[in-house]
């Protein structure tokens, strides 16, 4: 059996897909917001050098990977472990060989990186005006009003996506994640 489809079968055994679905979606969003936050902040301060908000972001992307690493992986392998206790318990027989204990073994760690690279991902794409405009490379844009505008977008594809999996019309689930991110940008500027 190759690499994917083990990886499909782990998480099938423990239906564990949608979990790790979610993660990437909840997480990606998180970077999302975060780096508009942090954008917008920027933008309500007169704007910043790239370098400055590059560091910045890349900072508070780097906190969500780490975070989203370890809350899902000491999270999930807690769940696993629990859930192939319990099975051996019903079986009667010890199971650390089995498709199951190597599901133990693994999923956490496959829920852990959805969870963790997620938000990074989704930062850097978001990030990557900054880093352009720090580089002197010409941009149609201001480097940070780019990079908010991309936020935006990649919000928007959030709720969509998450629209479609929720069978809700993709344009009014992005719609309303768009309007999450425009409530928390007029927060941040009245706030200032």
């Amino acid at each position: 059996m190759n690499r994917f489809r083990r990886v499909a079968f782990l998480l099938s055994i423990t239906h564990t897909h949608g979990i790790a679905r979610r993660y990437v979606v909840v997480n990606g969003f998180d970077g999302a917001l975060t780096m508009l936050g942090l954008l917008m902040g920027f933008q309500a301060g007169g704007g910043v050098a790239s370098p400055i908000a590059v560091n910045a972001c890349m900072g508070a992307a780097l906190a969500l990977a780490a975070s989203g690493l370890s809350s899902a992986y000491l999270s999930e392998a807690a769940e696993r472990r629990k859930e192939l206790a319990e099975l051996e318990s019903a079986m009667g027989e010890k199971l650390h060989e089995s498709a199951h204990g190597e599901a133990a073994r693994v999923v956490p760690f496959l829920v852990a990186l959805a969870n963790g690279l997620s938000p990074l991902l989704v930062s850097l794409v978001i990030m990557a005006p900054l880093w352009l405009g720090a580089t002197g490379v010409e941009l149609p844009r201001e480097p940070l009003v780019l990079s908010i505008a991309i936020a935006f977008v990649t919000i928007f594809v959030l709720g969509a996506f998450l629209g479609r999996i929720g069978h809700v019309f993709w344009l009014l689930s992005g719609l309303r994640a768009v309007l999450i991110a425009v409530l928390t940008s007029a927060l941040i500027l009245v706030l200032r």
